[in-house]
């Protein structure tokens, strides 16, 4: 069962880097950007997320808070984050909890091996609590971009 839009979104709470422990009603009052990418410290991952980073002020001005999500560890959470000082954290979903509710892990092929991963995917949730807008399948190029385009539109 997925998560879908206009209704609210599961609200599970996860390890985060900071030493925290975040859910999304935490971000209530704010609009939440929850991006969920592969794996740490891989090239599109990384890009992904210094193209959030460099968005971050405009993100806040439009009262919009950024979060991501993988199956990593939270040590190797952690790494990434400071390594490439990150604009905000990220949640370790081990359990793959979050990404289960938000049906991101799916059947992948690399080098002719078919494993399960989290296919590269962001959700757009409002001040309530609510999923608004889905991007699934994402290519990095262009894509935050894109998402900023859809918060501000919403006024």
């Amino acid at each position: 069962m997925s998560v879908a839009i206009n209704e609210p979104v599961p609200d599970i709470e996860l390890p985060a880097t900071g030493d925290k422990r975040l859910k999304p009603s935490d971000f209530r009052g704010q609009r939440l950007v929850l991006f969920f990418y592969p794996k740490a410290n891989t090239s599109g991952c990384t890009q992904e997320g210094l193209d959030f980073t460099a968005a971050a002020d405009d993100f806040a001005a439009v009262n919009t808070a950024l979060l991501g999500v993988s199956r990593d560890g939270l040590k190797a959470q952690e790494n990434f984050k400071a390594k490439q000082g990150f604009a905000f954290d990220l949640l370790s979903d081990k359990d793959e909890l979050l990404c289960k509710a938000f049906d991101v892990i799916k059947p992948k092929k690399m080098y002719g091996k078919e494993s399960l991963g989290i296919e590269r995917s962001t959700f757009l949730i409002d001040e309530q609590g609510r999923l608004i807008q889905e991007w699934r399948g994402v290519k990095v190029p262009g894509h935050v971009d894109e998402v900023l385009a859809a918060v501000r539109a919403l006024g």
